[in-house]
């Protein structure tokens, strides 16, 4: 293998396996550094596919999709353990690792295995156990590390009743108690999860709402359903301290309130992995949250470095870290290049799926922008009765000035597949009478795009009788 490269990236998660193999199809000589037993990053060891890998598990295993049909009592496997769903896990992800290194391997990007630490703007060192440490240099750098669980001083992860979301993974039983800390994406997945166990969940945020980035009438929805799965809710309310021992936890908050608990699952944020880079000596420096700082083509204040993933902020998500890592080659190399980030699709895998592109009622109605809502329930389509979903619903919002589709949002099965039908409308500045002249297979959950797009064209033709 070389020692200088066209471009070296830092991290094997989603961006950089993107970067890395984007540079090579360009002709460029590129390498990429991680640890060997964490081939695929954050995504696909302990973050992405092992948390969706479980919940598939957990809704086959329990019979959470086909109760309205069978009853609330039908289960598939009566005793689940967590040996059941980590077995699925465990062949998953191993699965997704040789992936990983197969695409790497037949584009030819050099692997090294190892901690990389900069000793330079143009250089590092990779080191490994038991092997001699080597130094490496390169015109170009992607630094896409990612992120690992904020853990606060004042809590003790060491009983292990108290676990992070890396840690969850390595429960040794379903616990008949859970708080959960922190009602963001992860810690709401997870909620649902252990919910549909049996498990008694108790979810403490300190923000008086909790995705608020969703549209609320969807956020509505999900809550409604955490609720029926026996999820209870303390908004507005913050810990103070979490005390373990051998036999369970106690969560204290700052209202008094103390909640026992077999279990606490802290997700209150994620800290980028870049203390161990030596960022200085490339004339980088990290925010206080270990975070990277970039412009709209990925390039740090340090102009032949880039920065992609969650290592840079919000969104982090796997789908948009892999367009970075793209982007971000193509534009070190002063390639051509085009993309729809800008209406990228937004999926939280919690029971049931969130899934949402484009705008919110909210931001609509703030910005004063016009607009009407089309909704399809999946309890009027033939498809909602078959897969056994009662709840689900897909709603459009669309402007009434032209009759784009101004935003798509869907809460029950499969709504992370099925936003990709509006998002492919949108990217190609379609209009509702799009969706009302196409023909969709019979039964399907996509027919839910005509209902609604049907609702929302007889309301504005309803409307229109009043225009001069």
């Amino acid at each position: 293998m070389r020692d200088h490269y066209d471009l070296l990236v830092l991290g094997s998660g989603p961006g950089g396996q993107k970067a890395a193999i984007a540079a090579a199809k360009l002709g460029k000589h590129a390498a990429l550094v991680d640890g060997g037993s964490m081939m695929g990053g954050v995504c696909v060891n302990t973050g992405t596919i092992p948390s969706k890998t479980l919940r598939e598990a957990v809704v086959h295993l329990t019979g959470m999709s086909v109760r309205d049909v069978y009853g609330a009592n039908f289960r598939v496997k009566q005793d689940i353990t967590m040996a059941d769903l980590a077995a699925r896990t465990t062949h998953v992800t191993r699965r997704e690792a040789e992936v990983v290194r197969d695409q790497l391997s037949r584009n030819r990007v050099d692997l090294h295995d190892g901690m990389a630490r900069f000793t330079g703007p143009n250089s590092i060192v990779v080191e490994a156990p038991g092997v001699p440490a080597r130094h490496l240099s390169a015109d170009k750098f992607v630094v896409a590390v990612g992120t690992r669980p904020a853990r606060p001083a004042d809590v003790d992860f060491g009983s292990g009743r108290v676990v992070d979301s890396d840690g969850v993974l390595q429960l040794t039983e379903i616990p008949q108690t859970l708080v959960v800390v922190g009602a963001g994406v992860i810690g709401l997945e997870y909620a649902s999860m252990f919910a549909a166990l049996g498990t008694k969940v108790t979810v403490v945020e300190s923000r008086p709402t909790f995705l608020d980035f969703c549209d609320s009438e969807i956020v509505e929805a999900l809550k409604f359903e955490l609720r029926d799965l026996r999820v209870a809710f303390r908004l507005g309310e913050s810990v103070v301290k979490v005390q373990a021992d051998e036999q369970g936890t106690v969560t204290t908050l700052a209202s008094g309130k103390r909640i026992p608990a077999d279990t606490v699952l802290y997700s209150a944020g994620r800290q980028g992995a870049t203390d161990t880079l030596d960022l200085a000596a490339a004339g980088l420096e990290a925010d206080t949250r270990g975070r990277l700082v970039v412009d709209k083509q990925f390039r740090t204040e340090v102009e032949h470095i880039y920065a992609v993933g969650d290592v840079i902020g919000f969104p982090a998500l796997a789908s948009t870290s892999m367009e970075q890592g793209r982007l971000a080659a193509y534009h070190a190399f002063g390639e051509q290049v085009n993309s729809l980030i800008e209406l990228q699709p937004i999926g939280i895998y919690s029971i049931p799926e969130i899934s949402y592109c484009g705008h919110t009622e909210d931001e609509l109605t703030r910005a004063a922008v016009p607009y009407e809502v089309g909704v399809a329930r999946y309890r009027e389509l033939a498809r909602g009765a078959i897969v056994g979903d009662s709840h689900g619903k897909l709603k459009l919002l669309v402007s009434t000035e032209d009759r784009k589709l101004l935003g798509v949002h869907v809460v029950g099965t499969s709504a992370t597949e099925l936003v990709h039908v509006g998002q492919a409308v949108m990217t190609c500045g379609g209009t509702v009478d799009h969706l009302v002249d196409t023909v969709f297979n019979y039964p399907t959950l996509s027919e839910a795009y005509k209902v609604a797009a049907l609702d929302v064209t007889n309301k504005m033709r309803a409307a229109a009788r009043f225009d001069v």
